[in-house]
């Protein structure tokens, strides 16, 4: 089946580009972005998702402000486009790896008009790639870019200029392969565990990139990091030169007692023939990923809604409750600290299983005291 962009020179395989090379029901196709003021009071993330074995597109953007999380959810029916329009949302991609725009049309009393303008190199991420029994559970690719935004938000009739609340900064991913998604199918019922700590982090003059995954035991399956100037210059977005790729990462993680969100994160980036750089992160902020899909049990990731659905929910952050499994993944804006440098940074955790080196056993048990030091 063809698409307008197979006039395009971009094919990679004999078929047309609405074929993916893996016919695996958990191809997926994604867009991240989040901001967030420099204290936390305001922190706004969108996501877009296409997944074609699935025949579906999803999209949300979720805003935190004065203690509430509030999020606009859209899913619809995906066959042949990839228009990045759903229902409400829509994002536009006004020049590649350098300026996007988000749009919410305030259908659901979430409107907004907001550009991301890139502010760092494109940094591509070592691929993921995980197997379990024979099965492939991850395969894809993934790039990290750091960020500014501007424009305006509306929630409930409340118009909040970006502006007015302190620059606005973030990051994004931009992701594409195969992992997990939709209604999971029936067999053998096995523990689950996943350990995941992502660490994107400004300077006033430098981006820091860190993530890692690990098994039950603590041992890395997976591990990147970098180091890239911050950068005006949209000629060098793909220019990877610049960037000091990170040889090891280890990270020690303080809990909040009785919970697996982090309460103080400390992460090492070591670095070939240099010294390692070490970052102090102090939450700010939370914000809950199940807002954008994550873990949600009716909003997930590439479920089926119907030809067209949207809603419409907001939580009080107090209430929420640190055992409730689909609240566990969690985004932190933080004060991050370094060798005299003062920033800000994104600490992402989910941890699902036991995980020793962090302090964690059972499968979502919290944590019972600060964690093991390395």
């Amino acid at each position: 089946m063809l698409h307008e962009l197979d006039d395009l020179p971009i094919h990679q395989s004999s078929r047309p580009l609405l074929h993916p090379v893996s016919a695996s029901a958990d191809q997926y196709d994604r867009f991240f972005h989040n901001g967030y003021s420099p204290n936390g009071e305001l922190v706004v993330a969108v996501a877009m998702g296409f997944y074609p074995g699935r025949r579906i597109a999803d999209a949300a953007i979720t805003v935190v402000i004065d203690g509430h999380q509030h999020t606009h959810r859209a899913s619809r029916r995906c066959d042949t486009d990839r228009d990045t329009i759903v229902g409400g949302i829509t994002i536009d991609i006004v020049r590649p790896m350098v300026e996007h725009r988000v749009r919410v049309d305030g259908r659901h009393g979430i409107a907004a008009d907001l550009v991301w303008r890139a502010d760092s190199v494109a940094i591509e991420e070592p691929r993921f790639v995980r197997e379990d029994g024979g099965r492939t559970t991850f395969d894809y690719t993934r790039l990290t870019q750091f960020g500014s935004w501007s424009g305006h938000l509306t929630i409930d009739g409340q118009r909040i200029d970006l502006a007015d609340v302190g620059p606005v900064r973030g990051c994004r991913d931009r992701s594409w392969g195969i992992r997990p998604i939709g209604n999971r199918p029936d067999g053998p019922a096995t523990a689950p565990q996943f350990f995941w700590l992502w660490t994107p982090t400004r300077f006033d003059d430098h981006v820091l990139h860190a993530a890692m995954n690990h098994d039950g035991d603590g041992r890395p399956w997976h591990e990147s990091g970098a180091v890239a100037p911050l950068s005006t210059d949209n000629d060098t977005r793909l220019d990877a030169r610049n960037i000091d790729r990170i040889t090891r990462v280890d990270a020690d993680i303080d809990w909040q007692p009785g919970t697996r969100w982090p309460a103080h994160v400390i992460t090492r980036l070591h670095r070939w023939r240099a010294d390692p750089i070490e970052i102090r992160h102090r939450p700010v902020a939370r914000l809950q990923m199940s807002g954008l899909g994550y873990l949600h049990p009716e909003w997930g990731h590439g479920m089926w809604r119907a030809e067209l659905d949207e809603c419409r929910d907001t939580i009080d952050l107090s209430a929420v409750r640190p055992d409730d499994p689909a609240m566990m993944h969690t985004q932190m804006v933080c004060v991050a600290e370094s060798d005299g440098h003062r920033g800000t940074s994104i600490v992402e955790t989910l941890a699902i299983g036991p995980h020793p080196p962090s302090g964690l056993s059972g499968i979502i048990d919290g944590a019972t005291g600060a964690a093991p030091q390395s």
